[in-house]
């Protein structure tokens, strides 16, 4: 088992926003463990570490406390590409939930 550790550190303004990306290569695939914030500024490096990685991803969210709209819409997108999204909290699969209803009813508009 391979264990990829980084971090992802994001400026804006006074605030400095980390994201831990732990990619571990195991069997039956690839897992990429993310702690911290998932924003806007980290989903480029999430999205290198998934291309990265074997054909089956799960991106573990345990530790993400907190995301924006960009990423919600990164993670719906990944999913959609049939990436697993496993152990989100409760918002977060909600927000993803209503993004993907509201982008349902949007095109069918």
């Amino acid at each position: 088992m391979a264990l990829f550790l980084h971090f992802v550190m994001a400026c804006t303004g006074l605030k400095v926003m980390t994201l831990k990306i732990k990619q571990l290569s195991g069997n039956p695939g690839t897992r990429i463990r993310l702690s911290g914030e998932l924003r806007f500024e980290h989903l480029q490096e999430v999205g290198t570490a998934i291309q990265g990685s074997d054909p089956r991803v799960t991106l573990d969210l345990e530790e993400v406390d907190l995301v924006d709209i960009d990423a919600v819409r990164f993670l719906n997108a990944c999913e959609a590409q049939g990436v697993d999204v496993v152990n989100c909290l409760p918002y977060i699969r909600e927000w993803m939930f209503q993004e993907r209803a509201r982008e349902n009813n949007s095109e069918r508009s």
